[in-house]
């Protein structure tokens, strides 16, 4: 009965997590991120400020949410097989064909307002890059945590970032997903072949050693 519990108390946790991250949002996206109050995403999610200060800490934390299941991403991702760079290239070309935002190529309406919103604020702009720096030092830490890996860590990390922000930027100067996506899958393709060239025998560090 306990684990039953358990399990409903935890799916209600998360569903009130999305509620209160897209109350805010959709709010951040109408009026601007800086317009809007804390006390006005509560009142408009029917909740208390204390409550929903208990899920998010942080005001920026409502918007970050949305893309916080990918924080730690490559790290994970690296454990999948021997050879890191092929791992997260096939992630990465995976993303691709199904048109994750996190690569770039999506020109979902929604997803252009919601990084229009991400990137055109400071204070979040800020938050996001943070999180890029914990996504660098996990994936060091998975890759065996020395300067070599700290090394092959940023490398990797730049190199998805600069795909992403080129697929972006050809979306949002009026291009489409059908059209970006050949180029998107090449420049992939030659990046992480690159990667692989310039990172020979790198490999990822057992699971109970990263821990």
């Amino acid at each position: 009965m306990s684990d039953g519990g358990d399990g409903l108390r935890e799916r209600k946790k998360r569903r009130m997590y999305s509620v209160l991250s897209e109350t805010a949002i959709g709010l951040f996206l109408e009026k601007g991120f800086d317009a809007v109050s804390v006390a006005e995403v509560a009142a408009a999610a029917e909740v208390s400020k204390p409550t929903l200060f208990r899920y998010f800490p942080a005001k920026e934390d409502l918007v970050l949410h949305r893309i916080a299941d990918h924080e730690g991403e490559a790290a994970r991702v690296v454990a999948e097989g021997p050879d890191p760079v092929e791992a997260l290239r096939r992630h990465f070309l995976a993303g691709l064909e199904r048109g994750d935002p996190v690569t770039g190529l999506c020109d979902h309406p929604d997803v252009l307002a919601f990084r229009t919103l991400l990137y055109g604020t400071p204070s979040l702009v800020a938050r996001a890059y943070g999180q890029v720096e914990r996504d660098e030092a996990a994936l060091a830490g998975a890759l065996g945590g020395d300067l070599d890996a700290r090394l092959a860590a940023a490398q990797i990390i730049a190199v998805r970032r600069v795909l992403a922000e080129e697929n972006w930027r050809r979306i949002a100067a009026g291009e489409t997903e059908r059209q970006v996506r050949p180029d998107a899958v090449a420049a992939a393709e030659r990046a992480f072949a690159r990667l692989a060239e310039g990172l020979p025998g790198l490999t990822a560090r057992p699971r109970s050693e990263s821990r």
